[in-house]
């Protein structure tokens, strides 16, 4: 019996990997026809319309919620963007402030007030109008020299609505506020800002 030598395949050469592919299959006819019928359905009755209405918003605001937090201009309000608004941000951030403490302490002082006390009572008012004296002295104060940075920092801005953003962002606690605070306090601001 005579054995018969097998001839050997030719090694197979494996095709190089294709760069910057879609990393997934090509849906099927069935597949991609099934997905466009999906998305071109039209809510028939006002309850589904709501609810469509209703996920659209959630998904909006929750990419806006997300683009504020992670600092993307596009997603800030239009009252949020621009340089001198930035300024105004890292300046309010940079520094603390006893405003930052006036809704715990107005707090503090409803609570003192209803006490019945008349001693505590007397003291809550005290309270209050040192709260007052103190908030009024630190705002102006404030409005003063972040006005003097802008001045110096963009002499050919307009500088309308600038004071009411100063101290809305300076009344709310650190943690609330919303852009999200990007300087530490006490950090240095840099000179430029465009």
């Amino acid at each position: 019996m005579a054995f018969r030598r097998e001839k050997s395949a030719p090694p197979v050469q494996e095709a190089p990997a294709k760069v910057g592919g879609k990393g997934r299959a090509t849906p099927t006819r069935k597949e991609a026809e099934a997905a466009a019928r999906a998305r071109a359905k039209v809510p028939r009755t006002r309850k589904e319309q709501m609810q469509a209405q209703r996920a659209t918003r959630a998904e909006s605001s929750r990419k806006t919620r997300e683009g504020m937090k992670a600092g993307d201009e596009r997603y800030y309000l239009p009252r949020d963007r621009g340089p001198v608004r930035r300024f105004i941000r890292d300046y309010v951030d940079s520094r603390f402030s006893f405003v930052e403490l006036v809704i715990p302490l107005l707090l503090v002082i409803l609570v003192l007030g209803y006490t019945g006390n008349q001693a505590l009572v007397n003291a809550s008012s005290t309270l209050m109008l040192v709260t007052l004296l103190l908030t009024v002295t630190t705002i102006l104060l404030l409005r003063f020299r972040v006005r003097r940075e802008l001045i110096r920092r963009f002499p050919d801005e307009s500088l309308k609505g600038t004071t009411y953003y100063l101290i809305t962002r300076a009344m709310q606690m650190r943690f609330m506020r919303m852009p999200k605070a990007k300087v530490k306090i006490g950090e240095q601001l840099p000179d430029r800002y465009r």
